[in-house]
């Protein structure tokens, strides 16, 4: 009989945050092939979870793997673990559940924490249909492509992207996308977590000033309709119901007034005479 690939959700920040299932599976498999091998064992150290490690990541992922696939084979158990959330999001684990099927080998998800699940979720904008488009390529025409692409885009865009490239991706969005609303999270479920909830103009504003620290998971407006109206999310609101809603999101009184006179396309002085009751 083969063994079992578990993808295992490790935690993005606070150590708390994972499933019972996961600690369980962690101390029962055979060995776990983590990403970074020093990361995974403060984990595991974390819960006292003695078990062997063997190291799986981008750029020793065939050699790797190869030998990942033969435990397998010979009837053992792996967990396979990222750095942080769910495994084979934006990492080489995609190529070893692709190399486990090809061999008959079976899969299964211990499902947990998500960055990008978890930005969306807190962001105000349109949870309803959404894309993910991970990190966008670094330069070049490949870059450029990918931008145009989402440009097009109607479904609400999530992004990752690191620290010093931060302010060069926010320009692109908006060159190409113009000035869309944004929610940028950093250090999600940590001692500094934080959310910012704007304009992609006021994020670059933001961000010029201030010394940019910490992972970062980019949540953009999707295209508006030909109208200029974005008529998903809030369309069975009713205009104080709608004002309510994103200022509990993060919005201040006066931008949570904007965006709704922009997105229902009324005047401004009419959201504002119902927000006074507010």
């Amino acid at each position: 009989m083969m063994g079992i690939l578990y993808l295992c959700a490790t935690p993005i920040g606070n150590m708390e945050d994972i499933t019972l299932r996961c600690l369980k599976v962690l101390r029962e498999v055979d060995i776990i092939a983590a990403e970074d091998t020093r990361r995974t064992s403060k984990l595991l150290n974390h819960y006292e979870i003695k078990n062997s490690l063997i190291s799986y990541y981008e750029h020793n992922k065939k050699t790797k793997g190869e030998k990942i696939i033969n435990i397998l084979l010979e009837g053992k158990n792996v967990a396979l673990v990222t750095d942080a959330g769910m495994p084979c999001i934006s990492d080489p684990g995609e190529d070893l559940v692709k190399l486990s099927l090809e061999n008959n080998i079976e899969v299964v998800a211990i499902p947990g924490a998500s960055a990008s699940l978890t930005a969306l979720s807190v962001s105000g904008l349109a949870t309803n249909r959404f894309v993910f488009e991970g990190f966008l390529a670094v330069k070049g025409k490949n870059r450029i492509k990918r931008l145009e692409e989402i440009a097009q885009e109607k479904r609400t865009i999530i992004l990752y992207e690191a620290p010093h490239r931060l302010l060069l991706t926010l320009k692109d969005l908006l060159k190409y996308l113009g000035n869309r609303n944004i929610s940028i999270s950093r250090e999600l479920t940590k001692k500094f977590e934080e959310t910012i909830r704007t304009y992609i103009k006021g994020a670059i504003d933001t961000f010029t000033d201030r010394d940019i620290k910490g992972e970062f998971v980019l949540v953009i407006e999707g295209k508006l309709n030909e109208d200029g109206i974005d008529n998903v999310y809030w369309e069975s609101f009713d205009i104080e119901e709608h004002l309510i809603f994103l200022i509990h999101t993060g919005f201040s009184k006066k931008d949570a007034i904007a965006e709704v006179a922009r997105l229902r396309n009324i005047p401004k002085k009419e959201v504002y005479k119902i927000s006074i009751e507010i």
